[in-house]
Protein backbone atom coordinates (compact mmCIF):
# COMPACT_ATOMS: atom_id res chain seq x y z
CA UNK A 1 0.00 0.00 0.00
CA UNK A 2 1.05 3.57 -0.56
CA UNK A 3 2.53 5.03 2.65
CA UNK A 4 2.93 8.75 3.19
CA UNK A 5 4.37 10.13 6.40
CA UNK A 6 5.70 13.22 8.12
CA UNK A 7 7.07 14.38 11.44
CA UNK A 8 4.86 17.13 12.77
CA UNK A 9 3.53 19.11 15.68
CA UNK A 10 0.08 20.67 15.89
CA UNK A 11 -1.52 17.82 17.84
CA UNK A 12 -4.92 19.48 18.21
CA UNK A 13 -5.04 20.48 14.57
CA UNK A 14 -4.19 16.93 13.52
CA UNK A 15 -6.82 15.52 15.87
CA UNK A 16 -9.52 17.76 14.40
CA UNK A 17 -8.44 16.75 10.90
CA UNK A 18 -8.67 13.04 11.73
CA UNK A 19 -12.18 13.53 13.19
CA UNK A 20 -13.40 15.79 10.36
CA UNK A 21 -16.75 14.36 9.33
CA UNK A 22 -17.26 16.82 6.47
CA UNK A 23 -14.41 15.51 4.33
CA UNK A 24 -15.02 11.84 5.15
CA UNK A 25 -18.21 9.83 4.95
CA UNK A 26 -17.34 7.47 7.82
CA UNK A 27 -14.75 7.80 10.60
CA UNK A 28 -13.71 5.05 13.00
CA UNK A 29 -11.23 5.52 15.82
CA UNK A 30 -9.81 2.02 15.81
CA UNK A 31 -7.06 2.25 18.43
CA UNK A 32 -5.77 4.58 21.12
CA UNK A 33 -3.03 2.74 22.99
CA UNK A 34 -0.19 3.70 25.29
CA UNK A 35 -1.94 6.82 26.56
CA UNK A 36 -3.76 7.44 29.83
CA UNK A 37 -6.66 8.87 27.84
CA UNK A 38 -8.88 6.50 25.88
CA UNK A 39 -10.05 9.03 23.27
CA UNK A 40 -8.20 10.58 20.37
CA UNK A 41 -8.33 14.26 21.36
CA UNK A 42 -7.31 13.41 24.91
CA UNK A 43 -4.38 11.40 23.58
CA UNK A 44 -3.35 14.32 21.38
CA UNK A 45 -3.35 16.66 24.39
CA UNK A 46 -1.37 14.12 26.38
CA UNK A 47 1.23 13.77 23.63
CA UNK A 48 1.62 17.55 23.43
CA UNK A 49 1.94 17.87 27.21
CA UNK A 50 4.68 15.21 27.23
CA UNK A 51 6.58 17.03 24.47
CA UNK A 52 6.76 20.19 26.60
CA UNK A 53 9.36 18.43 28.73
CA UNK A 54 11.66 18.29 25.69
CA UNK A 55 12.87 20.67 22.98
CA UNK A 56 11.10 18.67 20.27
CA UNK A 57 8.52 20.59 18.26
CA UNK A 58 7.62 17.78 15.85
CA UNK A 59 6.65 15.32 18.56
CA UNK A 60 4.24 13.29 16.40
CA UNK A 61 4.84 10.91 13.51
CA UNK A 62 1.82 10.79 11.22
CA UNK A 63 1.34 8.10 8.57
CA UNK A 64 -1.40 7.52 6.01
CA UNK A 65 -1.86 4.02 4.58
CA UNK A 66 -3.66 3.79 1.25
CA UNK A 67 -4.33 0.34 -0.24
CA UNK A 68 -4.92 -0.13 -3.99
CA UNK A 69 -8.35 0.79 -5.30
CA UNK A 70 -10.77 -2.10 -5.34
CA UNK A 71 -8.94 -4.11 -2.66
CA UNK A 72 -10.94 -5.16 0.40
CA UNK A 73 -8.25 -4.89 3.07
CA UNK A 74 -8.77 -6.44 6.51
CA UNK A 75 -8.14 -4.55 9.71
CA UNK A 76 -5.38 -7.02 10.54
CA UNK A 77 -3.52 -5.99 7.39
CA UNK A 78 -3.48 -2.36 8.48
CA UNK A 79 -2.31 -3.42 11.93
CA UNK A 80 0.40 -5.58 10.35
CA UNK A 81 1.56 -2.56 8.32
CA UNK A 82 1.63 -0.40 11.44
CA UNK A 83 3.63 -3.01 13.35
CA UNK A 84 6.09 -3.30 10.47
CA UNK A 85 6.51 0.48 10.40
CA UNK A 86 7.19 0.47 14.15
CA UNK A 87 9.90 -2.14 13.78
CA UNK A 88 11.64 -0.40 10.86
CA UNK A 89 11.55 3.08 12.39
CA UNK A 90 12.30 2.27 16.02
CA UNK A 91 8.84 3.17 17.28
CA UNK A 92 8.05 -0.17 18.94
CA UNK A 93 6.28 0.35 22.25
CA UNK A 94 5.48 4.00 21.54
CA UNK A 95 1.90 5.28 22.11
CA UNK A 96 -0.10 5.29 18.93
CA UNK A 97 -3.51 6.03 17.43
CA UNK A 98 -5.15 4.43 14.40
CA UNK A 99 -8.13 6.01 12.64
CA UNK A 100 -10.01 4.67 9.61
CA UNK A 101 -11.55 6.97 6.99
CA UNK A 102 -14.03 5.95 4.30
CA UNK A 103 -14.88 8.10 1.32
CA UNK A 104 -16.31 7.34 -2.13
CA UNK A 105 -16.12 3.61 -1.55
CA UNK A 106 -12.48 3.56 -0.48
CA UNK A 107 -11.02 2.97 2.95
CA UNK A 108 -7.68 4.14 4.22
CA UNK A 109 -6.06 4.48 7.61
CA UNK A 110 -4.13 7.11 9.54
CA UNK A 111 -1.66 6.07 12.22
CA UNK A 112 -0.07 8.56 14.61
CA UNK A 113 2.76 7.81 17.04
CA UNK A 114 4.25 9.88 19.81
CA UNK A 115 7.98 10.29 19.17
CA UNK A 116 8.78 11.16 22.78
CA UNK A 117 10.50 8.43 24.81
CA UNK A 118 8.89 8.98 28.23
CA UNK A 119 11.79 7.33 30.08
CA UNK A 120 14.61 9.28 28.45
CA UNK A 121 12.47 12.37 27.70
CA UNK A 122 13.99 12.67 24.25
CA UNK A 123 12.54 12.41 20.74
CA UNK A 124 13.20 9.18 18.89
CA UNK A 125 15.41 10.00 15.86
CA UNK A 126 14.02 8.91 12.51
CA UNK A 127 16.71 9.27 9.82
CA UNK A 128 15.83 8.32 6.24
CA UNK A 129 12.28 7.40 7.24
CA UNK A 130 10.95 7.98 3.71
CA UNK A 131 13.35 5.43 2.22
CA UNK A 132 12.51 2.91 4.94
CA UNK A 133 8.78 3.40 4.47
CA UNK A 134 9.25 2.86 0.74
CA UNK A 135 10.84 -0.52 1.53
CA UNK A 136 7.94 -1.34 3.86
CA UNK A 137 5.47 -0.43 1.14
CA UNK A 138 7.24 -2.65 -1.42
CA UNK A 139 7.28 -5.53 1.07
CA UNK A 140 3.54 -5.23 1.65
CA UNK A 141 2.83 -5.21 -2.08
CA UNK A 142 4.88 -8.37 -2.54
CA UNK A 143 3.50 -10.21 0.49
CA UNK A 144 -0.13 -9.36 -0.30
CA UNK A 145 0.19 -10.14 -4.01
CA UNK A 146 -0.85 -6.69 -5.16
CA UNK A 147 0.36 -5.21 -8.44
CA UNK A 148 3.16 -2.82 -7.61
CA UNK A 149 2.74 0.73 -8.96
CA UNK A 150 5.09 1.84 -11.73
CA UNK A 151 6.35 4.61 -9.46
CA UNK A 152 8.21 2.08 -7.35
CA UNK A 153 10.40 1.09 -10.28
CA UNK A 154 13.56 3.08 -10.72
CA UNK A 155 12.96 5.52 -13.56
CA UNK A 156 16.46 4.81 -14.91
CA UNK A 157 15.47 1.16 -15.39
CA UNK A 158 12.53 1.82 -17.67
CA UNK A 159 12.34 1.94 -21.44
CA UNK A 160 13.31 5.56 -22.27
CA UNK A 161 11.46 5.38 -25.55
CA UNK A 162 8.24 5.55 -23.52
CA UNK A 163 9.35 8.47 -21.35
CA UNK A 164 7.59 11.79 -21.11
CA UNK A 165 9.68 14.95 -20.69
CA UNK A 166 9.05 14.95 -16.91
CA UNK A 167 10.05 11.28 -16.61
CA UNK A 168 13.22 11.88 -18.61
CA UNK A 169 14.24 14.79 -16.38
CA UNK A 170 13.43 12.73 -13.29
CA UNK A 171 15.60 9.87 -14.51
CA UNK A 172 18.48 12.26 -15.23
CA UNK A 173 18.39 13.47 -11.62
CA UNK A 174 19.12 9.95 -10.38
CA UNK A 175 22.39 8.07 -10.47
CA UNK A 176 22.27 4.66 -12.15
CA UNK A 177 23.33 2.25 -9.42
CA UNK A 178 24.95 -0.94 -10.80
CA UNK A 179 23.22 -2.88 -8.02
CA UNK A 180 19.84 -1.77 -9.35
CA UNK A 181 20.86 -2.78 -12.86
CA UNK A 182 21.91 -6.23 -11.66
CA UNK A 183 18.68 -6.61 -9.70
CA UNK A 184 16.68 -5.76 -12.83
CA UNK A 185 18.64 -8.31 -14.90
CA UNK A 186 18.08 -10.96 -12.21
CA UNK A 187 14.36 -10.16 -12.22
CA UNK A 188 14.25 -10.84 -15.97
CA UNK A 189 16.35 -13.99 -15.59
CA UNK A 190 14.15 -15.47 -12.84
CA UNK A 191 11.04 -15.05 -14.98
CA UNK A 192 12.11 -18.21 -16.81
CA UNK A 193 11.85 -16.89 -20.37
CA UNK A 194 13.70 -17.67 -23.59
CA UNK A 195 15.98 -15.37 -25.57
CA UNK A 196 13.44 -13.13 -27.35
CA UNK A 197 11.24 -12.79 -24.24
CA UNK A 198 14.32 -12.07 -22.11
CA UNK A 199 15.36 -9.33 -24.58
CA UNK A 200 11.88 -7.77 -24.41
CA UNK A 201 11.94 -7.87 -20.62
CA UNK A 202 15.31 -6.10 -20.64
CA UNK A 203 14.02 -3.42 -23.01
CA UNK A 204 11.11 -2.71 -20.65
CA UNK A 205 13.77 -1.85 -18.09
CA UNK A 206 15.83 0.33 -20.40
CA UNK A 207 18.44 -2.28 -21.41
CA UNK A 208 19.22 -4.12 -24.62
CA UNK A 209 20.52 -7.65 -25.17
CA UNK A 210 23.67 -7.83 -27.29
CA UNK A 211 26.76 -9.89 -28.10
CA UNK A 212 29.73 -9.04 -25.91
CA UNK A 213 33.41 -8.90 -26.67
CA UNK A 214 33.90 -12.55 -25.67
CA UNK A 215 31.01 -13.76 -27.82
CA UNK A 216 28.73 -13.97 -24.81
CA UNK A 217 25.43 -12.37 -23.83
CA UNK A 218 25.54 -8.87 -22.37
CA UNK A 219 23.00 -6.22 -21.39
CA UNK A 220 23.65 -2.67 -22.61
CA UNK A 221 22.08 0.11 -20.53
CA UNK A 222 20.60 3.27 -21.97
CA UNK A 223 23.79 5.18 -21.19
CA UNK A 224 26.09 2.64 -22.86
CA UNK A 225 27.18 0.52 -19.89
CA UNK A 226 27.74 -3.17 -20.48
CA UNK A 227 26.89 -5.99 -18.05
CA UNK A 228 27.68 -9.65 -18.71
CA UNK A 229 24.57 -11.79 -18.17
CA UNK A 230 26.55 -14.81 -16.96
CA UNK A 231 28.46 -12.80 -14.37
CA UNK A 232 25.36 -11.03 -13.07
CA UNK A 233 23.27 -14.19 -12.78
CA UNK A 234 26.10 -16.42 -11.54
CA UNK A 235 25.40 -18.93 -14.31
CA UNK A 236 27.93 -20.55 -16.60
CA UNK A 237 28.23 -19.07 -20.06
CA UNK A 238 27.19 -22.34 -21.69
CA UNK A 239 24.02 -22.44 -19.57
CA UNK A 240 23.20 -18.88 -20.56
CA UNK A 241 23.72 -19.77 -24.23
CA UNK A 242 21.53 -22.86 -23.83
CA UNK A 243 18.70 -20.73 -22.54
CA UNK A 244 19.06 -17.54 -24.56
CA UNK A 245 20.45 -18.99 -27.80
CA UNK A 246 23.59 -18.34 -29.80
CA UNK A 247 24.91 -14.83 -29.03
CA UNK A 248 26.30 -14.64 -32.57
CA UNK A 249 22.70 -14.11 -33.72
CA UNK A 250 22.59 -10.88 -31.69
CA UNK A 251 23.88 -7.46 -32.65
CA UNK A 252 27.19 -6.32 -31.21
CA UNK A 253 27.58 -3.78 -28.46
CA UNK A 254 28.44 -1.00 -30.91
CA UNK A 255 25.28 -1.72 -32.93
CA UNK A 256 23.18 -1.78 -29.74
CA UNK A 257 24.59 1.55 -28.66
CA UNK A 258 23.96 2.96 -32.12
CA UNK A 259 20.34 1.78 -32.00
CA UNK A 260 19.90 3.38 -28.59
CA UNK A 261 21.12 6.67 -30.04
CA UNK A 262 18.88 6.34 -33.09
CA UNK A 263 15.77 5.73 -31.00
CA UNK A 264 16.42 8.21 -28.20
CA UNK A 265 17.95 11.15 -30.12
CA UNK A 266 14.76 12.00 -32.10
CA UNK A 267 12.73 11.87 -28.91
CA UNK A 268 15.17 14.25 -27.25
CA UNK A 269 14.62 16.71 -30.11
CA UNK A 270 10.92 16.63 -29.29
CA UNK A 271 11.77 17.05 -25.59
CA UNK A 272 13.74 20.20 -26.44
CA UNK A 273 10.81 21.64 -28.38
CA UNK A 274 8.45 20.73 -25.55
CA UNK A 275 10.79 22.22 -22.95
CA UNK A 276 10.96 25.48 -24.92
CA UNK A 277 7.17 25.56 -25.16
CA UNK A 278 6.86 24.94 -21.41
CA UNK A 279 9.42 27.67 -20.73
CA UNK A 280 7.47 30.09 -22.94
CA UNK A 281 4.22 29.23 -21.18
CA UNK A 282 5.88 29.58 -17.78
CA UNK A 283 7.24 33.01 -18.68
CA UNK A 284 4.02 34.23 -20.28
CA UNK A 285 2.09 35.01 -17.05
CA UNK A 286 5.19 36.60 -15.55
CA UNK A 287 5.65 38.81 -18.60
CA UNK A 288 1.97 39.72 -18.45
CA UNK A 289 2.39 40.63 -14.79
CA UNK A 290 5.39 42.73 -15.73
CA UNK A 291 3.37 44.66 -18.32
CA UNK A 292 0.44 45.07 -15.93
CA UNK A 293 2.80 46.25 -13.21
CA UNK A 294 4.40 48.71 -15.59
CA UNK A 295 1.01 50.21 -16.47
CA UNK A 296 -0.08 50.23 -12.84
CA UNK A 297 3.09 51.97 -11.70
CA UNK A 298 2.80 54.55 -14.47
CA UNK A 299 -0.81 55.22 -13.50
CA UNK A 300 0.08 55.57 -9.83
CA UNK A 301 2.84 58.06 -10.60
CA UNK A 302 0.52 60.05 -12.89
CA UNK A 303 -2.13 60.21 -10.20
CA UNK A 304 0.40 61.39 -7.63
CA UNK A 305 1.80 64.01 -10.03
CA UNK A 306 -1.70 65.33 -10.81
CA UNK A 307 -2.60 65.56 -7.13
CA UNK A 308 0.66 67.29 -6.31
CA UNK A 309 0.13 69.73 -9.17
CA UNK A 310 -3.37 70.57 -7.96
CA UNK A 311 -2.12 71.03 -4.43
CA UNK A 312 0.77 73.25 -5.56
CA UNK A 313 -1.62 75.50 -7.49
CA UNK A 314 -3.87 75.79 -4.45
CA UNK A 315 -0.92 76.54 -2.18
CA UNK A 316 0.49 79.13 -4.59
CA UNK A 317 -2.89 80.89 -4.69
CA UNK A 318 -3.00 80.85 -0.90
CA UNK A 319 0.50 82.33 -0.67
CA UNK A 320 -0.28 84.96 -3.30
CA UNK A 321 -3.37 85.99 -1.35
CA UNK A 322 -1.21 86.89 1.62
CA UNK A 323 0.56 89.62 -0.35
CA UNK A 324 -1.69 92.68 -0.25
CA UNK A 325 -1.76 95.20 -3.09
CA UNK A 326 -2.37 98.92 -3.44
CA UNK A 327 -2.20 101.18 -0.40
CA UNK A 328 -2.28 98.16 1.90
CA UNK A 329 0.71 96.71 0.09
CA UNK A 330 2.65 99.95 0.44
CA UNK A 331 1.81 100.02 4.12
CA UNK A 332 3.03 96.40 4.50
CA UNK A 333 6.34 97.37 2.90
CA UNK A 334 6.73 100.36 5.17
CA UNK A 335 5.94 98.36 8.31
CA UNK A 336 8.02 95.28 7.28
CA UNK A 337 5.02 92.94 7.13
CA UNK A 338 5.58 92.30 3.42
CA UNK A 339 9.08 90.92 3.99
CA UNK A 340 7.86 88.60 6.75
CA UNK A 341 5.09 87.33 4.45
CA UNK A 342 7.54 86.81 1.59
CA UNK A 343 9.90 84.91 3.87
CA UNK A 344 7.03 82.70 5.05
CA UNK A 345 5.92 82.02 1.48
CA UNK A 346 9.45 81.09 0.43
CA UNK A 347 9.81 78.68 3.36
CA UNK A 348 6.45 77.05 2.64
CA UNK A 349 7.31 76.70 -1.05
CA UNK A 350 10.66 75.11 -0.18
CA UNK A 351 9.14 72.62 2.26
CA UNK A 352 6.39 71.92 -0.25
CA UNK A 353 8.98 70.92 -2.83
CA UNK A 354 10.73 68.69 -0.30
CA UNK A 355 7.43 67.10 0.69
CA UNK A 356 6.53 66.34 -2.91
CA UNK A 357 9.94 64.82 -3.56
CA UNK A 358 9.64 62.63 -0.46
CA UNK A 359 6.23 61.41 -1.58
CA UNK A 360 7.53 60.54 -5.03
CA UNK A 361 10.54 58.82 -3.49
CA UNK A 362 8.35 56.70 -1.21
CA UNK A 363 6.12 55.70 -4.13
CA UNK A 364 9.05 54.84 -6.38
CA UNK A 365 10.73 52.85 -3.60
CA UNK A 366 7.58 50.80 -2.98
CA UNK A 367 7.13 50.21 -6.70
CA UNK A 368 10.75 49.19 -7.15
CA UNK A 369 10.42 46.67 -4.33
CA UNK A 370 7.42 45.11 -6.06
CA UNK A 371 9.27 45.09 -9.37
CA UNK A 372 12.39 43.52 -7.82
CA UNK A 373 10.31 40.73 -6.28
CA UNK A 374 8.74 40.03 -9.66
CA UNK A 375 12.14 40.16 -11.37
CA UNK A 376 13.47 37.63 -8.88
CA UNK A 377 10.68 35.24 -9.85
CA UNK A 378 11.35 35.88 -13.53
CA UNK A 379 15.07 35.19 -13.09
CA UNK A 380 14.43 31.99 -11.16
CA UNK A 381 11.97 30.62 -13.72
CA UNK A 382 14.17 31.69 -16.64
CA UNK A 383 17.27 30.14 -15.06
CA UNK A 384 15.50 26.89 -14.22
CA UNK A 385 14.15 26.35 -17.71
CA UNK A 386 17.40 27.45 -19.34
CA UNK A 387 19.30 24.85 -17.29
CA UNK A 388 16.81 22.14 -18.25
CA UNK A 389 17.00 22.99 -21.94
CA UNK A 390 20.81 23.11 -21.81
CA UNK A 391 20.83 19.68 -20.14
CA UNK A 392 18.59 18.33 -22.90
CA UNK A 393 20.96 19.72 -25.53
CA UNK A 394 23.84 17.89 -23.81
CA UNK A 395 21.81 14.66 -23.76
CA UNK A 396 20.96 15.07 -27.43
CA UNK A 397 24.64 15.55 -28.29
CA UNK A 398 25.51 12.40 -26.32
CA UNK A 399 23.01 10.24 -28.17
CA UNK A 400 23.96 11.71 -31.54
CA UNK A 401 27.49 10.60 -30.64
CA UNK A 402 26.10 7.10 -30.09
CA UNK A 403 24.66 7.15 -33.59
CA UNK A 404 28.00 8.27 -35.06
CA UNK A 405 29.86 5.68 -33.01
CA UNK A 406 32.16 8.13 -31.21
CA UNK A 407 30.42 8.15 -27.83
CA UNK A 408 32.55 7.00 -24.89
CA UNK A 409 30.86 6.08 -21.61
CA UNK A 410 32.55 7.34 -18.46
CA UNK A 411 34.68 5.30 -16.07
CA UNK A 412 35.15 1.56 -16.41
CA UNK A 413 32.80 1.35 -19.40
CA UNK A 414 34.87 3.60 -21.64
CA UNK A 415 35.42 2.09 -25.05
CA UNK A 416 32.73 -0.56 -24.72
CA UNK A 417 30.26 1.20 -26.96
CA UNK A 418 32.40 3.23 -29.34
CA UNK A 419 33.90 0.59 -31.57
CA UNK A 420 33.41 -2.85 -32.93
CA UNK A 421 36.15 -4.24 -30.68
CA UNK A 422 34.65 -4.43 -27.18
CA UNK A 423 37.71 -6.10 -25.63
CA UNK A 424 38.23 -7.02 -22.00
CA UNK A 425 35.80 -8.31 -19.39
CA UNK A 426 32.32 -6.80 -19.21
CA UNK A 427 31.08 -5.27 -16.00
CA UNK A 428 29.61 -7.72 -13.58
Amino acid sequence: MIIQASKRGGAMQLGRHLLNGEQNELIEVHEVSGFISDNLMGAMKESYALSLGTKCRQHLFSVSLNPPAGEAVHVETFEQACNLIEQRLGLSGQPRMIVFHEKEGRRHAHAVWSRIDSEKMTAIPMPYFKMRLRDVSKQLYLELGWQMPDGFRDARLRDPRNFTLDQWQESKRKDLDPREVKAAIMECWKSDVNGPAFARALEERGMFLAQGGRKNHVAVTIDGRVFAIARVTGEKSKDVRARLGDPKQLRGVADAVREIGETVAPRLSRYISEAKRIAHNAMKPLNERKQDMKQQHSQERKILADKQRERNIAEQLARSARVRKGVAGVWDIMTGRYFKTRKRNEMEAFFGVQRDRAQRHDLVTAQMKDRQNLQQQISQVRGLHAAQILDLYRDAAQYRGMVRGDYQPDGADRGRARSQQPRGPELG
